[in-house]
């Protein structure tokens, strides 16, 4: 799929990014938050397992811990629980700011779209100082792409083979990073248009997509 960038009602280019493990390190707090959650309720929890497969829903996760008719209850708990654990663990991905930055020099907009519960996602973002122009939570694979839609977004970042999918959804080019439990291959696999090693690239390669966008 090739794509070119859609216009907004501003006219300008949206870029949609995935949150955990494409602009945060998600696994240091994730981590502290299934063991805390692990001793709260007595359950046992293989936190260091957990930490392999993010990207899905929480509740995803969790049906592999708790009863099924438990998970609803646990989600809450575990998201109670998450803004003091997690938040200050987390650091951004390397280049995470500055490929935020490279959207708004280009004079884009930058959005989140994620399936993280969305005051949590805003949380780690707050705390980190990134600042995009949107946040949009609880979203997963196809369904970023409403969202996206929404937005106008006609590029989306993000490591999972489900923000592949969400992209495709969207009519958007997806742009991959293999910085989380996906490799580039898996990615390439999926359909991603372009998969960069890690957001250090963007940057550069956003400045040679909009100058080709500009001449078509």
């Amino acid at each position: 799929m090739t794509s070119m960038p859609s216009s907004t009602s501003s006219g300008a280019l949206t870029v949609g990014f995935d949150l955990d493990m494409t602009l945060i390190d998600s696994r240091p707090g994730i981590h502290a938050c299934y063991l805390a959650l692990a001793e709260r309720t007595g359950a046992y929890i293989d936190a260091d397992l957990a930490v392999t497969r993010l990207g899905p829903p929480l509740a995803d996760e969790l049906v592999h811990w708790f009863p099924a008719d438990q998970v609803a209850a646990m989600s809450d708990l575990y998201r109670a629980m998450y803004p003091a654990i997690a938040i200050t663990a987390t650091p951004a991905m390397t280049g995470a700011r500055e490929a935020i930055a490279a959207v708004r020099e280009s004079g884009g907009r930058a959005i989140v779209v994620t399936a993280k519960y969305e005051p949590n996602a805003k949380l780690h973002l707050e705390h980190l100082g990134i600042e995009p122009d949107a946040v949009i939570g609880n979203l997963w694979a196809e369904q970023k792409a409403v969202a996206l839609r929404e937005q106008g977004a006609s590029v989306y970042v993000g490591d999972h083979v489900g923000d592949v999918r969400g992209a495709r959804a969207a009519g958007a080019l997806s742009v991959a990073v293999p910085t989380g439990p996906c490799d580039a291959a898996e990615l390439r696999t999926a359909g991603a248009d372009v998969v960069l090693d890690d957001l250090t690239h963007f940057p550069a390669w956003l400045a040679s997509y909009s100058e080709v966008a500009a001449r078509a």
